[in-house]
């Protein structure tokens, strides 16, 4: 099935993967850039930073769906040929983000108190973390818009502008929490204002070139209900995706947490590079997303079969250069991050499993991208909830029999599998291969 040779959809692949990369690599800028300069503050400001983080991390995990769905509704038109439609489709996205964060922010207010305490922030903290919240509620229909118009670009085949926007936004939020905080010394309050100014500057350039697309193509940019019930439709089955796969994160990190600071910090350092590994996956499945609809949008079920083959192969073989690499820098990696001997101890145990487990990251990741793009998001909504329910009771188990941090990961490895032996029985058949401009 997988072929290495030189391929026609290399081009379009890398096309649209290197550039998502490198916009996957900048958002967790935002973030680490407010950290650095809060850094400067105190200890309970960099927690309260640190609590509010979280919260906003989780949300936007949550919404990805924004961005996934309206990839694969936008390319899907292009593909049938009508980038009218495929532009009215996006803007529903955009609309259907701007409803969302509106009620967000309604309902958000009053549980910012309760939002904090179940993040289990200290006293000291709670102030900070609640003040960084209540600011940046105002930023969430901006991010939501990001998320949308990032979906949109990229369902018209273009990661590069998303690139640039994150590229800019990020130093945008670096110039303004710099002058906010250090210069006119606004505190915490200050780092969530620039954030949110930054990301409003991101949604004002993504909604200015949709709107010059709108104009280019004539499509009308007023909110039409049943787009925006197609919109939110679509995303029901993604969300339950994604909540599933978070779930699968939290419990992972609980149970790390409960066998002992050695323990915990190993697991999340190993994660960190985990994480890592999987923006570049991503790239690979955000391309598959893309490529998908379009071509499931011409009616080309030769060609989705085709490049899917190709992008899978992709996958593999990234996946199989990852594990290698962190093979080769393991016996020093350790040394960045700890002077602890039983945190390195573990954390050399933890990347050897995360090493294996590339190959079959690289094979969950681009399908889960392909049948995002098929619009296939009820049948990934069930599967894995079926891999998370596999997973806890294993993770458990092992934890209850002292397998300690390579149970944990040897659990994640037994989700990763089951979500890999799902995902390849659905691209084998036919039936995700819906084909016309809406599925």
């Amino acid at each position: 099935m997988v072929r290495f040779r030189a391929s026609r959809h290399d081009r379009e692949i890398l096309r649209l993967a290197v550039p998502a990369f490198g916009a996957l690599v900048a958002e967790p800028l935002f973030l680490l850039s407010d950290s650095a300069i809060v850094g400067h503050l105190g200890t309970a400001q960099l927690g309260g930073l640190g609590v509010a983080g979280q919260a906003l991390n989780t949300l936007v995990y949550l919404c990805v769906f924004l961005a996934y769905g309206t990839t694969a509704g936008v390319a899907r038109q292009i593909g049938a040929g009508d980038r009218r439609a495929a532009v009215r489709q996006g803007i529903d996205g955009m609309w259907l983000a701007v409803a969302i964060g509106a009620v967000l922010i309604a309902a958000g207010w009053p549980l910012i108190p309760p939002i904090v305490d179940a993040f289990g922030a200290s006293a000291a903290v709670a102030p900070f973390a609640e003040t960084y919240l209540r600011i940046s509620l105002f930023g969430i229909p901006s991010m939501l818009v990001v998320l949308a118009g990032t979906g949109v670009l990229r369902g018209l085949q273009d990661t590069r502008t998303p690139l640039a926007v994150s590229i800019g936004g990020f130093s945008l939020n670096l110039l303004l929490n710099a002058v906010f905080v250090l210069v006119l010394g606004w505190g915490i309050a200050g780092s969530a204002w620039g954030t949110v100014l930054a990301q409003t500057g991101s949604a004002a350039v993504y909604v200015a070139v949709v709107l010059r697309a709108a104009r280019r193509e004539g499509a009308p940019v007023r909110p039409d209900w049943a787009g925006l019930r197609t919109s939110a439709t679509a995303g029901l089955g993604l969300l339950l995706r994604t909540a599933a796969l978070r779930i699968v994160l939290i419990v992972g990190t609980s149970i790390a947490a409960r066998m002992g600071d050695a323990e915990i910090a190993a697991y999340q350092v190993g994660f960190q590079v985990w994480t890592l590994l999987a923006f570049a996956l991503d790239a690979i499945a955000i391309a598959g997303q893309a490529i998908t609809g379009r071509y499931l949008g011409a009616a080309d079920v030769s060609g989705t079969r085709d490049v899917t083959r190709r992008m899978v192969g992709w996958g593999v073989a990234c996946g199989v250069v990852f594990g290698l690499a962190v093979l080769a820098v393991r016996p020093w990696l350790p040394d960045l991050f700890t002077s602890d001997g039983d945190v390195r101890h573990l954390l050399l145990v933890s990347l050897v499993m995360v090493a294996v487990l590339q190959p079959v990251a690289g094979v969950v990741f681009v399908l889960d991208g392909i049948l995002i793009g098929a619009g296939d998001g009820a049948y990934l909504a069930v599967t894995t909830l079926v891999a998370t329910v596999v997973f806890l009771p294993a993770a458990l188990l092992l934890y209850g029999a002292d397998a300690g941090i390579v149970g944990l990961w040897a659990a994640i490895g037994l989700w990763m599998a089951t979500r890999m032996v799902t995902l390849a029985l659905r691209a084998r058949g036919d039936r995700w291969m819906v084909t016309g401009a809406v599925r």
